[in-house]
């Protein structure tokens, strides 16, 4: 089995300031479960990977925002180099928000993006195997 292509949907997250209320909603709304993200958890962060029921690989995630940040909830496009579809957003008119290249071990490289309505979306590259 392969994984998505870049240009894909291929990740959301739930941002929360309460994760255990959101994954008892969600897991008894749609039958999800939770796992704890080993590299999160590592680096002191409490993210919890979501998985569908029958499925293989998780598809999203709840982050514990600590009540640092609005609650939120962001999908996520796969893409081949976030740093150039950064360059790229801009050079089109949308901004970044922030971003992180040159993550820890086993963690992806990311973006918050804004379209040109204002709206945050995420890009990511999967670590590397």
């Amino acid at each position: 089995m392969t994984g998505p292509a870049a240009g894909t949907l291929a990740w959301f997250e739930v941002a929360t300031s309460d994760p255990d209320a959101a994954e008892k909603f969600y897991g008894e709304l749609f039958n999800w479960t939770f796992r704890a993200d080993p590299a999160a958890a590592a680096g002191g962060l409490d993210y919890r990977n979501v998985t569908a029921a029958g499925a293989d690989v998780p598809m999203g995630g709840i982050a514990n925002t600590g009540g640092q940040m609005p609650d939120h909830a962001v999908f996520y496009i796969l893409v081949a180099d976030v740093a150039a579809t950064c360059e790229a957003a801009e050079r089109l008119g949308g901004s970044v928000v922030s971003r992180q290249v040159e993550p820890g071990p086993g963690a992806p490289a990311f973006a918050y993006l804004r379209d040109l309505a204002g709206n945050l979306f995420g890009v990511f590259t999967p670590p590397a195997a």
